[in-house]
């Protein structure tokens, strides 16, 4: 498959692509700084440096594409990231812009890497609400809730693929279960996942699609 991934230098970025290279998919990388990405990828990866906010620039780079992968996430080095939502609502233009890409292109599926607030914590009671979810990541998990909205009132092909509370780069070991719209809590009552994980996940669902038009979810 040919793929098109966008924001392919981040930490989600980085493990999709990896993921998505050994299983000898054709990838358009597409990032904001070439630098970012590593010297070394295979000639079956395409670096394309672009502005994620320009709809018509993104719409030529996918074109051709079996599926787009959105992996963008504003930078949680700025200092903004944890006080200031007009900042992190950065992802719901960078989503919106996606969709509309993806539509002017005419390309089958959009996956986008999503956020856990959404996800229900238990009956009727969402993970931002639940009161376990960390104050400094309330104003990311709100600008995800409207990229998801975004997503769903889209006429497109639309995956959005939410994460566990907790993610962070760790061990590929394939083993993990898949859910819906709640939380998978593990025998210790614990929410996570590896962001390795995660992309056998997500790729897998690029495959094989299970989740059209879905969210899906993932935890051990």
């Amino acid at each position: 498959m040919k793929i098109a991934l966008l924001a392919a230098s981040g930490r989600a970025g980085s493990t999709i692509l990896n993921e998505l290279i050994s299983r000898g998919h054709e990838v358009i990388a597409v990032v904001r700084n070439l630098d970012r990405l590593p010297a070394d990828l295979p000639a079956s990866v395409t670096r394309v440096q672009a502005d994620l906010n320009d709809q018509e620039q993104i719409a030529k780079i996918i074109a051709g594409a079996d599926a787009v992968v959105s992996a963008f996430g504003p930078s949680s080095s700025d200092s903004r990231y944890t006080t200031d939502q007009s900042y992190t609502d950065q992802l719901v233009g960078v989503t919106e812009n996606a969709i509309d890409a993806v539509k002017k292109a005419g390309i089958p599926r959009l996956l986008v890497v999503g956020g856990a607030g959404s996800l229900f914590f238990s009956p009727g009671v969402t993970v931002l609400d639940s009161g376990y979810w960390p104050e400094p990541y309330v104003a990311i998990a709100r600008s995800h809730v409207k990229a998801f909205a975004a997503l769903r009132a889209s006429e497109i092909n639309w995956t959005y693929f939410s994460p566990p509370m907790m993610i962070d780069l760790g061990e590929r070991t394939g083993q993990f279960r898949l859910g819906g719209d709640d939380v998978i809590f593990d025998s210790n009552g614990k929410n996570w996942i590896s962001f390795e994980d995660y992309a056998i996940a997500l790729v897998d669902e690029l495959e094989k699609p299970e989740h059209e038009r879905q969210r899906f979810t993932i935890g051990y």
